[in-house]
């Protein structure tokens, strides 16, 4: 019998077992956005990015060929493996080391453009040798394909592991959108879609994109080349549909258009001081019917630019003063019946612009401005809210939603406003249906949105200013909020996943002090 030495075993074992903890320390502190339903466990397996492959499930719908799909394999292959040029977590390729992630899709919807209906359920299971994704659309799938991205670690000599998963998952609401200004500072085409990438990582699903204001007009009009200089919007939409993101273009009117007026005459008021023209315009001229014929031609192009069945006609932060100045102004107000009151001049306006866009089969969404004036609209449109404290969003919330429309919440979600710290545990902690109504009520709130208005912003501090900031809110609008209620719990798979954004290349700010492993691998 051979003698054994207790204290030789005693060690041995604790180094064993450190080694057992410090392995399991070393997979993924979460995916980001928390999914709906996770079990996971210690036991993990090897990649080898020479044996890794996707393939489409014997019964899939979507086969190779699917554009969607095609595409997405080849970007989360670099995705999954970041680095590979360096060879680092390379292993001789052999049968052992094979692995498969298998995508099924239900429906064959590889051509068409997500939309307000579109499911992105999905469901994964990691095991050994082969990772199953089942998703009743390509949209599902994507957001899938993401989640598994970040599942995949590596330990400190460079190799790729992923744990055995299961994965049910869902987002909370079907609108989570992200609000880019391009209008008050040039975005490049390049700053653009690099944000789509990011928005893709965190699972937003709607670009708003606020194409135009009063500084300029950044939209190639066929119908009226005189607006506009050279877009690449048919890029951006074409980029965004392959992420699985809409792309909800916003054309607000009749404020904040002095840049309408340079390349169009006529469309905007001419201001009065003391009787005379003062050589200043004022909002669109609700007087005239030439200002609704434009209006009609120019969302009828917009219409077939723009895929999406959403569109948003803005009507937020009316000047009325220019109007009342206006002689011709104040006639077709006696005509018309409004007295003096020019919030019914406004509801007049945005009521025909609602119908123009209702005629062409969209569903318009505006900011809740409109419906404080009362304006007459149809039951479809949505409102978006944008002002005010929790108190004060609270009360329009209740207020909108007992009226039977839909709500987008974005007033706590203004993060072009910075604040020092950690502020975006201020996102996190939103309770978007937190307000006084019914379930009927809350169920009108269709999701929120993160908004980067562009006064201090251009493609300088664009990403660092969005990033990881924005997000808190996505997490707030996909996952469960009673599992993800904790700031504390929340704060390392946030760190942990602006990690991952700096590895793919997005210039996401730190949230404290600290650093990120692969920033001092081979230091």
């Amino acid at each position: 019998m051979t003698k054994v030495n207790s204290r030789r075993f005693s060690r041995t074992r604790f180094y064993f077992l450190s080694l057992i903890v410090f392995q399991f320390c070393l997979t993924v502190e979460g995916v980001w956005p928390l999914p709906q339903s996770t079990t996971t466990s210690a036991e993990r397996y090897a990649l080898n990015p020479q044996d890794f492959n996707f393939n489409y499930g014997k019964y899939s719908s979507a086969q190779q060929g699917c554009s969607v799909l095609d595409a997405a394999f080849e970007r989360y292959f670099s995705l999954i493996f970041p680095d590979l040029t360096s060879g680092n977590g390379v292993l001789p390729s052999n049968e052992e080391n094979k692995f498969s992630l298998v995508v099924s899709v239900d429906q064959e919807d590889c051509e068409s453009y997500p939309n307000e209906d579109s499911s992105e359920r999905y469901r994964l299971s990691v095991s050994a040798r082969q990772a199953a994704l089942n998703a009743e659309t390509v949209w599902g799938a994507l957001r899938g394909l993401e989640t598994f991205s970040q599942l995949v670690y590596q330990d400190d000599f460079g190799t790729f592991f992923v744990n055995k998963t299961e994965i049910e998952d869902f987002p909370r609401f079907q609108f989570r959108g992200m609000l880019l200004d391009t209008s008050r500072h040039y975005l490049p085409l390049q700053a653009i879609l690099r944000t789509l990438d990011a928005m893709a990582y965190s699972k937003f699903n709607v670009f708003h994109w606020h194409i135009v204001d009063d500084p300029s007009f950044p939209y190639q009009s066929r119908t009226f080349p005189d607006l506009s200089s050279k877009s690449d919007v048919r890029r951006v939409i074409s980029h965004a549909r392959l992420r699985g993101i809409r792309v909800l273009p916003e054309f607000d009117s009749p404020g904040h258009t002095q840049s309408w007026g340079k390349g169009q005459s006529d469309l905007l008021t001419p201001c009065y001081r003391g009787g005379t023209l003062s050589g200043t315009f004022g909002p669109v001229n609700p007087a005239l019917d030439s200002s609704y014929w434009f209006m009609a031609q120019l969302f009828k192009e917009v219409s077939s630019v723009f895929p999406d069945s959403y569109i948003h006609l803005g009507g937020d932060e009316v000047d009325f003063t220019c109007w009342k100045s206006n002689p011709d102004v104040r006639v077709f107000m006696q005509k018309m019946g409004f007295g003096t009151d020019y919030t019914k001049l406004e509801s007049y306006y945005i009521e025909n612009i609602v119908n123009i866009t209702s005629a062409l089969n969209k569903t318009s969404i505006v900011w809740q401005d409109v419906f404080d004036y009362n304006e007459h609209i149809p039951k479809d449109t949505v409102l978006h809210i944008w002002r005010g404290v929790p108190a004060d969003y609270k009360a329009e919330l209740s207020r909108i939603t007992k009226s039977g429309h839909r709500v987008v919440l974005a007033a706590p979600w203004y993060i072009n406003h910075i604040a020092y710290g950690q502020d975006w545990q201020n996102s996190y902690t939103v309770q978007p249906q937190n307000f006084s109504g019914t379930e009927e009520q809350k169920k009108l709130v269709i999701g929120g949105e993160v908004c980067m208005w562009g006064e201090y912003v251009d493609a300088t501090n664009l990403s660092p200013r969005l990033w990881p900031r924005a997000s808190a809110a996505a997490e707030r609008l996909w996952s469960d909020e009673k599992q993800t209620s904790s700031v504390g719990k929340a704060l390392p798979r946030l760190q942990d996943f602006r990690c991952k954004l700096l590895r793919r290349g997005v210039r996401a700010e730190p949230l404290f002090v600290g650093h990120c492993r692969h920033e001092y691998q081979g230091v």
